[in-house]
Parts: structure tokens; C-alpha cells; sequence
């Protein structure tokens, strides 16, 4: 038997290159590649950086499809579903419409896979696979395979996860509605060894709160303090509150931590259902208690809530050039499929088009609604614009001095070639087509 893996692209420019920033490394793919039976051959097709070859035979095609990739997933499958070989999809996007999901597929699966992947590849050998597979959250000990990204090019940083899920919820989080809220940290002996056999300086704690149960973080940073490695990971601005907690992380690695600011105005936050970032008063504080700990902040904002206004762009900006962050995303708010906001969207007669993520003519950093303040044309180009305002020359040199005082100089390095990426990236971004990713289009 044979398996093929695919990761579809989120789309590229007619005869350009994929954007560089959004190239890491795989880590559901190695997870799944250690989870098939040894006996079973496999290969793995990266549409983001290398051409699928349609033509080469296989007997199962696997599939991980996120929103943004959808259109794309259903493309590749359709070209191997026309040569013979079933297809299954999996992925955020397939759990959270399946119905759509099963109209390209022979099969679907749905939640995590690590509890009915080798009963489903079972089933397909002795040709008894059911439509649908549905698993539920649990960490396999087997390490992720990650000998199946030979002959590729990722960043150089290794993933490592250590939970999954989160206890917030965020009306316009799709992770939110996937596990229902919950977290699910992962066993601290197989995180140890997943860093030990990392090959990279630097690591990516895979985890959509990594501080949502402290009294598993801070077991987690000092069972990684003595494997000297150098992190950033994923947290929430209410953790600087605990001065322990933020010294614990610097001392276990932790240079970068992606925080989701979302918005600064209180009435957003309301309506997101973020209670956690209802801190007004002391966000100035906590943000400098972060930087005091050396630790720098990946800042992110959404902006198109019912009270948003060209003037709480500009306020985020200056916030975050305040600060000095590390770095920051200036976004536009997307409805997720499965999301309460997705649903008030459609409710209020605001979506431009319902599956905005099928659309032949949707291109990246466009709106698929209508925002009550300005038109979505206009919200889009106040993005990129803070987008570019936050990369130029004068911002990265403070930002850049600011970063070389906090962080470790193994990072200064980093930080220039992450911010000059991310800085000359941004036009590139703009009106890429989702699901045109090849110069030729399988036929």
C-alpha cells in the first residue's frame, strides 16, 4: 500500500514564489506519519514548495484542509479522485463543515487523529472505509516523524506542541468552537523529548495558550530550563500579573511571546467575548512587565467589529509603536466557519458571500463582509497601510534597538531577518489568489 500526504498551499501569484514567512515546518504531517504502520510506503507532497505530481501512483491520499485552504484541498483531490486513488480529508476545516467537506472526499475525518488513524488506514486495506472517522483529543507517545521533510525547506525553527485547545471564547476563534473551550495539555515527558530530538536552536511551542492552566506552565518551564533552548510560544497579557510566572518563562528560554491584543477598545472586546483582555487601566503596565522580564512581544489586532473606526486602527498602531514590539499584525477580521461571529455576520445580511473560502475570485487580505464603519475596500487598505507604517525604516530601528536590550543575542539576528521578511512581505500578501497556487492548474 501506498499513502500520500499532502499540505495544499493558500494560494500564489501567477510565476512567483510562496511567501517565505508562512513556510514552517508541518508538524500535523510528522505526527501523522508516525502514527502509519511502518509496512505502509509514504510520501509527502508540500504544495507550498514543491509541484504535486498527480501522475505518480498511489493507493490513499490524505489531505489537511484549513479554511484558508479549502478551495485548494478540494482542487488536488478532485485531480486524484479522477486518477483512481481515494481521498480523505481531515483538518479544522473538515471538522467544522463536513457536510462540504464530504462532497470532495471518498472519506472525512474529524477531530484529532491520533485515536482512529491506524483503525481507518485498517479499514481501508481490507476495503471497508467508512465516510466519516471522528476522533477524540489524546497524544500519541510516539515522537512526530519528522524524517518525512527530507529534501525540504522550512524556517528554521522545530515545532514542538504542548497543548491543545483553549479555555477562552473568543466569538470569532475557530479553535474555540473545536474543542469546545477546553484545554488539553499534552504529557511533559513527551514534550522533553520532542525538544531533544529537535534539530533546530530555536523552537515554536506549539500550543494556542500555552499560560491557560499555570500550574501546567510553570511545570512545563522547569522541566525545559535545564535543555537550554531558546523558544517563543503563544500566551495571554493577563499572565504578566504573575511576576513568578513571567520569570519562570524567561529562565526556561522564552524570548517571544505572541500575544493577541485583538483590539483596545472595550466594546470590541466585549462583543469578541474576551473578558481576559478587559484590563484597560493596566495594560500599559503589564505590556512594560513583560518587556521588564526580557521578553518580546509579537503583538496581533482584528479590526472590523461594530465599533471599530479608522481612528482605532491608528490607536493600535501607536500603541504598538510605543511599546516597540518585537513585532505586530494589524489584521482584518475573517469569519471563520463555525464561529458565533460567523453566524452574527450572517444573520445581520453582512456577509459579502457565505463560503467566502470557495469564491473563484477571493484573494488574500480581502474582506468577506461588510464592516458597519467603513467599506471593506477601505478596511483592508488601513491594514496594510499600518502594516507597512509599523515595518518602515524608522520604526525597525527602534524597534531593533529596543529588542537587542531584551533578548538574548542569539535573537538579534532573528529579529532582523523575521522583521525585514514580514516588512517586505506585506505587498505580496495583498490579492494573493486563494486556491491558484501552480502556474498550471492540475487538468
Amino acid at each position: 500500500m501506498k499513502l500520500t500526504f499532502i499540505l495544499p498551499a493558500i494560494g500564489k501569484k501567477l510565476g512567483e514564489k510562496y511567501i517565505g514567512t508562512w513556510k514552517m515546518e508541518p508538524l500535523t504531517i510528522a505526527v501523522l506519519k508516525s502514527l502509519t504502520p511502518s509496512d505502509i510506503e509514504t510520501v509527502f507532497y508540500d504544495d507550498r514548495v514543491e509541484l504535486i505530481d498527480y501522475d505518480d501512483p498511489t493507493d490513499l491520499v490524505v489531505i489537511t484542509v484549513e479554511t484558508y485552504t479549502a478551495r485548494r484541498s478540494y482542487e488536488i483531490s478532485k485531480a486524484f479522485r479522477e486518477r483512481g486513488a481515494k481521498v480523505i480529508l481531515g483538518g479544522y476545516h473538515t471538522t467544522l463543515m463536513p457536510e462540504e467537506a464530504m462532497e470532495h472526499a471518498d472519506a472525512i475525518m474529524m477531530g484529532n487523529a491520533e485515536d482512529v488513524w491506524q483503525g481507518m488506514l485498517a479499514d481501508f486495506q481490507r476495503n471497508q472505509l467508512k465516510k466519516s472517522y471522528t476522533g477524540q483529543v489524546s497524544f500519541s507517545p510516539l515522537l512526530p516523524d519528522k524524517s518525512i521533510f527530507q529534501g525540504k525547506s522550512y524556517l528554521p525553527v522545530s515545532l514542538v506542541e504542548t497543548g491543545r485547545g483553549c479555555f477562552n471564547q473568543c466569538n470569532f476563534c475557530a479553535i474555540a468552537g473545536y474543542y469546545n473551550c477546553q484545554y488539553y495539555a499534552r504529557p511533559h515527558e513527551h514534550i522533553i523529548r520532542d525538544i531533544q530530538q529537535s534539530k533546530h536552536k530555536y523552537h515554536f511551542l506549539v500550543d494556542d495558550n500555552l499560560v491557560a492552566n499555570k500550574k501546567n506552565a510553570l511545570e512545563i518551564f522547569e522541566k525545559i530550563t535545564p535543555l537550554g533552548i531558546k523558544w517563543a510560544g503563544q500566551g495571554t497579557l493577563s499572565m504578566a500579573k504573575d511576576e513568578a510566572l513571567l520569570k519562570a518563562m524567561k529562565k526556561s528560554g522564552c524570548e517571544i511571546i505572541l500575544i493577541g491584543f485583538e483590539s483596545l477598545e472595550e466594546e470590541n472586546l466585549r462583543q469578541m467575548n474576551k473578558p481576559v483582555n478587559l484590563i484597560m487601566e493596566e495594560r500599559d503596565q503589564l505590556v512594560k512587565r513583560i518587556h521588564n522580564a526580557g521578553i518580546g512581544i509579537y503583538a496581533t489586532f482584528v479590526f472590523g467589529y461594530d465599533y471599530d473606526t479608522e481612528d482605532t486602527i491608528e490607536k493600535a498602531l501607536r500603541f504598538s509603536e510605543k511599546h516597540k514590539f518585537y513585532t505586530a499584525a494589524f489584521n482584518h477580521l475573517l469569519p471563520f466557519p463555525g464561529t458565533s461571529h460567523y453566524q452574527y455576520l450572517k444573520d445581520e445580511k453582512r456577509l459579502l458571500v457565505d463560503k467566502w473560502w470557495l469564491q473563484e475570485d477571493y484573494n488574500y487580505g480581502e474582506l468577506a463582509f461588510k464592516p458597519k464603519n467603513m467599506s471593506p475596500e477601505r478596511l483592508s487598505k488601513l491594514c496594510r497601510d499600518a502594516r507597512k507604517d509599523f515595518a518602515n525604516g524608522k520604526n525597525l530601528l527602534r524597534r531593533g534597538f529596543a529588542s537587542m536590550a531584551r533578548t538574548s543575542p542569539l535573537l538579534w539576528f532573528l529579529f532582523w531577518t523575521m522583521n525585514l521578511s514580514i516588512g517586505g512581505e506585506i505587498d505580496e500578501k495583498m490579492n494573493v489568489p486563494i486556491g491558484r497556487n501552480l502556474d498550471e492548474l492540475p487538468k
